[in-house]
Formats: structure tokens, C-alpha cells, sequence
């Protein structure tokens, strides 16, 4: 049973239970993330993220380590572009523990100008591993292009040189104005009590108080003129070429959003899609290619993915923009709308059969919508979709010129105009 509660201190506690496993996953979610930071501050939630591990007032980062490891659990951390989020999961006999640590360390961080400086060393390392995954970089170059000059278009780890710059007090001042209990929403999902849990929340976050001031105000980045660019950076040393294809979408709690989720399925979302079959499997042209949906509070991207010879790329491009024409212009068969329809459905299934899965989705949940749709819900609103529906959503997102990015040995290649107009 999904339990919601504001606590006195303003947090707000959503609990599920789950009678039937043995434990507990709990996670304290911030409203907040790499999109709320000025310019300057590029980063810093990351890096609050990491130095948060790193020593509290109550324990240093080897007894934090010691402790999650002597109960046998998982403690794990992540920032996204509009949240973060800090979650352990343990056997329910140290549900305790659990709520303790994870409040000590969002409320007593000791932000160490030492382990700060290390930290420094681990965030540029971090840097480096996506300048030397590809795939990860490609993605990287095409959002920076396809939201310019928006802190959407920014990376979440930040850059070396705003990195370099964080003193301890920037850390710590910017802490203090967004980690309030407005700001906060505190998910667990196992073998708990509701009204247990929320006892220990009160305990061991009575440190919270005070409302968070205002963010940073933003611009809105839905404007379609941000889906007509081609970039392309050359690093000579890579043996394939990877390619960024894409188009804007729909924000989070659009309509719209399932026959979104279903189009996506189809084109590239698994591996019965026409994209895996058509260009992989058929012939041969690539080890990975699937497309993917980005939503964001008020804004979203649909994107492909390829990496194929530098040789093949054109006809990439050409078979993706060709299955993509398919999409705008054809009637789903009624067979491949059941089979994208059972897939979503299955893995959403599937994948709320754990504790910690369970935990995030009553925090997303919460954050989209603000209030916790039922399986069945779910169920019912892809099950209404449409062929008609997947064509129209296909032709509003990809109506005209679409974005791209490129990177690779390119030999100067890059996609022309004409080649990403459906």
C-alpha cells in the first residue's frame, strides 16, 4: 500500500509496502539539479553529490563505507538535470541504520577543503571517462547543441575549469539555501510500516528546517528552433563514427507522452524495433543503433543513436530518416502495436518487482505528477493508444529538419540539410 505524508518539518514522506520481501530501500530525493545552477556554478550538485561520501560531522567517509558494508548493503548516489537523489537499500532489520546514515550525511556534510581537493581529481577523471566513451560523448556534444546557451545543454558533471574554481564556501553556501525540507521528498519501498518509518525520518532529519529559497530562474527550452542543427567533431583516433539523430518531444506529463513512449518502442526502443532490425540485423551496418525519449518538466527530445564505419554513415542516416518517414506516413500494423504495447508493459512490470525500483518510481512519480498512478492506470493508458494516435505523434515530432550530431574520423563528412528533412 502507497502511503504520502508531509512530516511537521515540511518533508514529505512516501512509503510502499511490500510484505512480501525482506528489504528495504529508502532514498532522499532533491528537488533540484545540474539545470537549477548558474553558469558560474556549473557542476556544483555533482560535487555535493561525491563530498557528501566524504565525512560528515558524526563520521568519516571510512566509517560511512564500514558501516554500509558491515549490514550488507547498497548505498548509491546520482544527479540528474533536474534532481538528485541518495538511496540505500538494506535487510529491513536495518531499516534504522539506514534512515540514520542517510540522514547524517544530507545534513552534516563536512565539505573538507582537502577531500575537496581529491574529489577534484575524481570528478576530471569522471571527465575523461566520457571523452573516451564515445557514445556517451556524442550524446553530450548533441545536447549542448540542441539547447544552446541552457543549462540543459550543459554537462552534469560540469567543466574542469568551473570544477577547478569551488571553494569550500560555494559548496557549502549553496548546500545551505537548497538541501530545506520544501526541496526534499524522502521515497521507501519494502517491508516497512508507514507509520514506523516516519517516526525515524522525524528523528534523524530533525536537522531540516527553514524553506528553500527561490532557484535561479531559467528559460523555458521547448522552442522548436533548437531541432535544426548539425554538429560534428573529429577525433581522429576512433574506428567508427557515432551519430546523434533527433527531434524535439514532449515534457514529462504531456499527454501525449505514451504514444510518444510506444513510437519510440517501435522505431528503435528494442530489439524487434525497425531500426535494430533494418540496419543491424538485415544488413549489418552496425553493432548498436536504437533511438530513446529524454523528457524534461517542460521540454523533451527524441533521439537515434548509430555507430557504424565511416563508409556506411550516409546510409545510416538515410535508412534512419527513411524508417522515420514510415512512422509519420504509415498506420502501425495492428501486430506491431500489440507487441510495442506488451513490451512497455512488461518491462514497467518487471521492473517494479524490486525494493529499490519500487522506491524510484514512487519518487518520479511524485516529482512528474505529484501524486502516484496505479499500475493499473499505467496499464489502461498505454493500452489506449492508438495506430492513429503513434502516426500523429510521429508526425508532430518529426516535422520538419531534425538535429544531429556527429563525431568520429570524419575525413570532413558530415550530414547535409536536405538529408535530415523528413
Amino acid at each position: 500500500m502507497i502511503v504520502r505524508e508531509t512530516l511537521g518539518s515540511g518533508l514529505t514522506l512516501v512509503t510502499d509496502s511490500m510484505p512480501e520481501v525482506r528489504s528495504v530501500a529508502i532514498g532522499v530525493w532533491l528537488r533540484r539539479g545540474s539545470r537549477h545552477e548558474a553558469l558560474a556554478a556549473s557542476g556544483v550538485s555533482h560535487f555535493i553529490e561525491h563530498m557528501v561520501f566524504k565525512g560528515t560531522k558524526h563520521r568519516s567517509a571510512e566509517r560511512i563505507a564500514a558501516e554500509v558494508d558491515s549490514i550488507g548493503g547498497y548505498m548509491d548516489a546520482f544527479t540528474a538535470k533536474e534532481y538528485a537523489s541518495f538511496h540505500l537499500k538494506v535487510l529491513d532489520e536495518h531499516t534504522e541504520l539506514a534512515v540514520e546514515i542517510l540522514g547524517d550525511i544530507v545534513q552534516n556534510p563536512l565539505f573538507d577543503a582537502r577531500e575537496m581537493a581529491r574529489e577534484k581529481q575524481v570528478i576530471y577523471e569522471e571527465m575523461s571517462m566520457v571523452e573516451d566513451t564515445p557514445d556517451d560523448l556524442v550524446m553530450e556534444i548533441f545536447s549542448e547543441s540542441f539547447w544552446p546557451d541552457h543549462p540543459l545543454g550543459r554537462p552534469i558533471l560540469g567543466t574542469r575549469k568551473s570544477v577547478g574554481r569551488f571553494k569550500r564556501q560555494h559548496l557549502a553556501s549553496y548546500f545551505a539555501r537548497v538541501y530545506r525540507p520544501d526541496n526534499i521528498l524522502i521515497a521507501a519501498a519494502g517491508h516497512l510500516e508507514h507509520e514506523a518509518l516516519a517516526a525515524l525520518v522525524g528523528r534523524h532529519f530533525a536537522g531540516l528546517d527553514g524553506r528553500a529559497s527561490a532557484p535561479a530562474r531559467v528559460p523555458g527550452a521547448s522552442a522548436p528552433r533548437t531541432a535544426c542543427r548539425t554538429v560534428a567533431r573529429s577525433k581522429h583516433q576512433l574506428e567508427q563514427v557515432h551519430i546523434c539523430i533527433g527531434a524535439r518531444a514532449y515534457p514529462q506529463a504531456h499527454p501525449d507522452r505514451y504514444a510518444c513512449h510506444l513510437m519510440n518502442t517501435v522505431l528503435g526502443g528494442s530489439m524487434s524495433s525497425r531500426l535494430f532490425q533494418n540496419v543491424r540485423e538485415k544488413r549489418g551496418l552496425v553493432y548498436s543503433i536504437s533511438s530513446g525519449v529524454t523528457a524534461y518538466s517542460d521540454s523533451g527530445a527524441l533521439t537515434v543513436y548509430a555507430g557504424t564505419r565511416l563508409d556506411s554513415a550516409p546510409e545510416v542516416v538515410r535508412l534512419t530518416l527513411e524508417e522515420i518517414r514510415r512512422l509519420r506516413g504509415e498506420l502501425l500494423p495492428d501486430d506491431e502495436l500489440r507487441r510495442a504495447k506488451d513490451h512497455i508493459k512488461g518491462g514497467l512490470l518487471l521492473s517494479l518487482e524490486g525494493s529499490n525500483a519500487r522506491m524510484n518510481h514512487l519518487a518520479r512519480q511524485e516529482f512528474l505528477y505529484g501524486r502516484q498512478h496505479s499500475v493499473d492506470e499505467l496499464m489502461q493508458s498505454i493500452e489506449q493508444v492508438s495506430a492513429d494516435d503513434v502516426r500523429r505523434v510521429a508526425a508532430e515530432i518529426f516535422d520538419g529538419q531534425l538535429a544531429a550530431a556527429v563525431l568520429g574520423n570524419l575525413k570532413g563528412w558530415r550530414p547535409r540539410t536536405r538529408e535530415l528533412t523528413v
